[in-house]
């Protein structure tokens, strides 16, 4: 994976390495032209999906964002992301985005970030 963008280059570390453990789960054959910066733009997105749903909020104190608990509906943050790209008019697919959730998902897991249902 290579991509020298300055969106990427401003991320802290653990975040690249989200974005490039994403980018190398998903198959060629299913990645097309997807690039890191479409893989972030994406859970971007899915961010503010979770901003909308009251799951994600800044820390008025530290400024951070803190995610909160709560049930997400797959489903529904895929419509919501794949709206945005037709609105953005990004040329990003369903299996594409879901690649994108199980990964970031998976990713969850092994950092210990999400529970294993």
């Amino acid at each position: 994976m290579e991509n020298n963008s300055i969106e990427m280059a401003l991320l802290e570390p653990e975040e690249r390495e989200l974005v490039a453990y994403i980018y190398n789960a998903i198959p060629a054959e299913d990645r097309g032209a997807l690039t890191p910066d479409d893989i972030l733009w994406v859970l971007d997105m899915m961010d503010d999906y979770l901003e909308e749903q009251g799951l994600l909020r800044e820390d008025p104190k530290t400024g951070e964002m803190e995610y909160l608990d709560g049930e997400v509906d797959e489903t529904e943050q895929l419509n919501y992301v794949l709206a945005a790209a037709k609105e953005d008019k990004r040329a990003i697919t369903g299996v594409q985005v879901q690649l994108i959730q199980d990964a970031e998902l998976q990713y969850g897991i092994e950092k210990g970030y999400y529970e294993e249902d």
